[in-house]
């Protein structure tokens, strides 16, 4: 059940961002495009912040995950301008030229972007699957920005789709080397943070303020497109890697590209038509992948929430503990050298060279 549920909170995170894209662009004809941008985020980390003091001053609960450090900020920092700042804007200026069903499908292509980034410049593991993933996904991406309505060339508004999904790429990666901390955290400093960036660029462009209505629909999408579904992909993301979560989040387009349809009538392009089968035999490909083999683990220092039936969390307490395997919790521990064999992927513990 533990493979299970990471995949769950993945596809969980795609329907939630799936349908950002067709609701966007029905607010877009009453919002600019860069203060909607602005919106979304700051629904999503405002409104996070307001259900994390729920939490914390009405129901009590107690904080089970490991809080953000100093030498986190960095990473933090580059996931709020690649992915808070620069992709949003670009999406929904991008938006108003592309037809929200092709734009829902191209939002696939963050996933390859993803997955390219993690082995490039993050090593991560992958396999002759997920490749075969990734190059399925960039073809029919390529088939999707083809403007068909004219000569050789791409839509502007397509390959602006594609530019987002590349800073969101880099968003993932950056995203993925602070995982193991508080998801909520991270997502309230990057949504009130991005926002706060965005509105500002929104003023000096001269973006006027809607009515309240479109105000608040846009601060309701985001926490749920942005909020929640960055939270859950950050706890895949915690188990699955960056490249295997992004490819599962590969649905979102699908889920978008059937309320785009619904929503505006709009006739399905040959373009999307021929993508279509290319995509969904490359999202199929990442679900029977399989990675096992013998691995070392290195000396690892770290803090998380965990818990000690999972052969990896062998470690003493210096604290009062009552033993339980599998009762959760966090604090600062130390993993000793350990080589064995047992399938695995890129968590926050097998992220060791191949």
């Amino acid at each position: 059940m533990k493979n299970i549920f990471p995949k769950l909170q993945a596809i969980i995170a795609a329907v939630l961002f799936g349908i950002s894209a067709p609701l966007a662009k029905f607010l877009l004809g009453n919002i600019e495009p860069v203060l909607l941008a602005a919106l979304l985020y700051l629904g999503c980390g405002f409104g996070l912040l307001f259900l994390r003091l729920i939490q914390k001053f009405a129901i009590k609960q107690t904080a089970k995950e490991a809080n953000l450090a100093l030498k986190d900020l960095p990473w933090l920092t580059g996931a709020i301008l690649a992915g808070g700042v620069a992709a949003p804007i670009i999406l929904m200026i991008s938006l108003n030229n592309t037809p929200a069903a092709t734009a829902s499908l191209l939002l696939n292509f963050e996933g390859a972007a993803t997955t390219v980034i993690a082995a490039v410049a993050f090593k991560e593991a992958l396999g002759k699957r997920v490749w075969a993933a990734v190059a399925l996904i960039t073809c029919a991406s390529i088939i999707l920005t083809w403007d068909t309505n004219g000569a050789w060339g791409f839509s502007i508004g397509a390959v602006g789709v594609i530019a987002a999904c590349a800073f969101w790429g880099m968003d993932n990666n950056f995203t993925r080397n602070i995982s193991a901390k508080d998801p909520v955290a991270i997502v309230i400093v990057k949504g009130i943070a991005a926002g706060t960036v965005s509105l500002i660029i929104a003023l000096f462009l001269g973006n006027s303020i809607p009515g309240l209505k479109i105000v608040l629909a846009s601060l309701i999408l985001g926490f749920f497109s942005y909020g929640i579904s960055i939270i859950m992909f950050i706890f895949a993301m915690r188990s699955l890697g960056a490249a295997r979560t992004s490819a599962f989040f590969g649905s979102a387009p699908f889920i978008g590209t059937i309320i785009s349809l619904l929503l505006f009538r709009e006739r399905p392009e040959v373009n999307l038509i021929l993508s279509l089968p290319v995509m969904i035999v490359g999202t199929v490909f990442i679900l029977w992948e399989d990675h096992v083999h013998v691995h070392k683990h290195e000396r690892l220092e770290h803090a998380h929430r965990h818990t000690h039936d999972d052969n990896h969390h062998i470690h003493e307490h210096a604290h009062e503990y009552d033993g339980e395997k599998n009762k959760e919790h966090t604090h600062w521990h130390i993993h000793e050298e350990l080589e064995h064999e047992h399938p695995h992927t890129p968590d926050i513990h097998h992220r060791h060279l191949h």
